[in-house]
């Protein structure tokens, strides 16, 4: 995954650390952040400039995207020109499933009020948004989308079963769990989970998947034939 930003050192920190730091020095995906800056114009590497036809914020210029990515190509082939924008389309899991099974993905961080409109029509092939809110960028998606993506790649979680079951993963939430001790506090682990039968473990944890998606997000039922299962 290469990124394209405008302040490559939010990423040191997070690409260092946690599941990203892992996978990384695994060597299950190599990150590369890449300083729009370094490809800017003039003396002072300049990458925004004022809105034609007026108006409030900064646009970036296309000249140091296109200069950027066209460098990037020269080098190897990719999958996608992914632009983290907030009137994307909203990352969902079906989409993590599919990137993850790419190879190499170009990530551009949106800055100030826009990037020139040149860029998204002639360079990029996704647009993403990680939901219906304006952030001061695109480098908090690129970690998000990164993350979704990276956690699916077979060794980068301990168990890789882990993944599989996962909320939105069967198109519903994930059930309830529950740990040691087997009572605390008053509130007793149900004694389902408790009884080593597994065929019932997992008939509880259907039914409790579907209760809770019901109940927090009945929109979800409405989608891909899952309307079946809230009949039964």
């Amino acid at each position: 995954m290469d990124v394209i930003s405008v302040i490559p050192g939010f990423f040191e920190s997070p690409l260092d650390k946690g599941l990203l730091g892992i996978a990384g020095k695994k060597e299950l995906v190599r990150i590369q952040i890449h300083n729009l800056h370094d490809y800017g114009l003039g003396k002072y590497k300049q990458v925004d400039d004022t809105p034609f036809g007026g108006g409030a914020g900064m646009v970036i210029r296309p000249e140091p995207v296109f200069a950027c990515i066209e460098g990037l190509f020269a080098e190897r082939s990719y999958d996608a020109v992914i632009f983290m924008t907030p009137d994307g389309d909203r990352l969902d899991q079906p989409t993590a499933n599919r990137l993850s099974r790419l190879k190499n993905l170009i990530i551009l961080c949106g800055h100030y009020k826009a990037v020139d409109e040149r860029v998204r029509k002639k360079l990029v092939t996704m647009e993403i948004s990680v939901g219906d809110i304006v952030l001061s960028g695109g480098e908090i998606p690129a970690l998000l989308l990164m993350d979704a993506v990276a956690r699916l790649i077979p060794g980068a979680l301990g168990d890789s079963e882990s993944a599989l079951t996962d909320s939105f993963q069967t198109g519903l939430l994930d059930c309830e769990y529950y740990t040691r001790p087997a009572e605390f506090r008053g509130m007793h682990v149900p004694d389902v989970l408790r009884s080593g039968h597994h065929k019932k473990i997992e008939e509880w944890r259907n039914e409790n998947a579907l209760k809770r998606t019901m109940e927090r997000r009945p929109d979800l039922l409405d989608r891909d034939g899952i309307e079946e299962l809230r009949k039964k």
